[in-house]
């Protein structure tokens, strides 16, 4: 070995001991001390906190952050005023003795209400085909899109929502099982579910454009978006927010409730500043605040597939998914997976 090469190894393994040692040391002179010592506190709590001086350094400065943001401490309690829920880190940067090191504590960061529970009307009860596995539901204009799964079944399809009558469709490969759409700027987003990619498509003739992968995202479930971001469910507690140019997943927010941390959301729908999203087999949709990841309530939707034609293939997986909101009639339609009916409905707390 040359004593080029030596000297770039020698660096290298300089370097490496040098960061170790940095957060072992860090941790063997700070810890965080939270009043009660909890695993999860709730948004805007306001807790007792202490820094654990293990070698008794002589401290003259400590700030506490969460995702970059400082806290607000007075005398010895933090307020958790934060504005992302779900899984985060405290971080304490601590000055001492003209040296500075950070220590960090991980929490489950929880709403600070129950989600309140919702009930619906039924307005109307139009024609749907039975034959499709919903997934994905999203109106553009007057004009109602839907997404199906089942490999060897999935389509896109655009229809008149008031006979069910198709205008257009598009079969997948029998290789992929489809899952939610959302439309933004002309174009039709759609995803699959285990396969890793989506789909675009022209919005005004349904030709395919282009495919996109996923990131870190597990599966695809659910799409919508806010007329600017599409956020995307993957069947784990996080709502993966996307660049629609590039279709990176640029952050997430997780759903949370004042006591857990929830990894059900399924097909969404974005309306001011809330995604409702339908609750994974079951008969119920979250809505969900979509900058904190907040469960601030929940719709009941038990007892509406008693109206609907059961054959003889029904199944514990024929579910409610599927809901579309009509910014002109200001109501929301849903349906299920092979349900022979959608049902435009309000949606008010019980």
């Amino acid at each position: 070995m040359n004593s080029f090469k030596q000297l770039n190894l020698i660096f290298i393994l300089f370097f490496l001991v040098s960061c170790g040692s940095g957060n072992q040391k860090a941790s063997s002179l700070f810890a965080i001390d939270l009043e009660g010592n909890p695993r999860s506190i709730n948004q805007n709590d306001i807790l007792g906190v202490a820094i654990k001086n293990l070698k008794d350094k002589k401290i003259e400065k400590v700030t506490y952050s969460i995702d970059g943001t400082e806290l607000a401490l007075r005398g010895n309690k933090l307020n958790f005023a934060i504005s992302k829920l779900g899984n985060r880190i405290l971080k304490a940067t601590i000055v001492y003795e003209n040296d500075t090191v950070e220590v960090t504590k991980k929490l489950k960061v929880l709403a600070k209400e129950a989600p309140e529970i919702y009930t619906y009307t039924i307005l109307n009860e139009y024609p749907h085909d039975n034959n499709a596995y919903t997934q994905g539901l999203e109106f553009y204009k007057d004009t109602l899109y839907e997404s199906t799964g089942q490999k060897g079944r999935s389509f896109l399809r655009k229809l008149d929502y008031q006979t069910g009558k198709v205008w257009a469709q598009v079969d997948l490969d029998k290789a992929y099982f489809g899952e939610g759409i959302t439309i933004l700027n002309d174009k039709i987003y759609q995803l699959t579910w285990q396969s890793g990619i989506g789909f675009i498509y022209d919005q005004k003739n349904m030709a395919k454009l282009d495919n996109f992968q996923y990131g870190k995202s597990r599966e695809g479930w659910g799409l919508t978006n806010d007329g600017e971001k599409i956020y995307k469910s993957d069947g784990t507690e996080k709502i993966w927010i996307l660049d629609p140019e590039t279709l990176i997943e640029e952050s997430y927010i997780e759903t949370v409730t004042n006591s857990s941390i929830f990894n059900k959301a399924n097909e969404l729908e974005y309306v001011d500043g809330k995604i409702y999203a339908n609750v994974y087999q079951k008969p119920s949709v979250m809505i969900i605040d979509s900058k904190s990841g907040a469960i601030e309530g929940v719709v009941n939707f038990s007892g509406l597939s008693d109206r609907i034609t059961k054959g003889a293939d029904w199944d514990a997986n024929n579910v409610l998914n599927g809901i579309a909101y009509h910014p002109e009639r200001k109501t929301f339609f849903v349906t299920g997976k092979e349900w022979d009916k959608l049902f435009e409905v309000t949606i008010q707390k019980k």
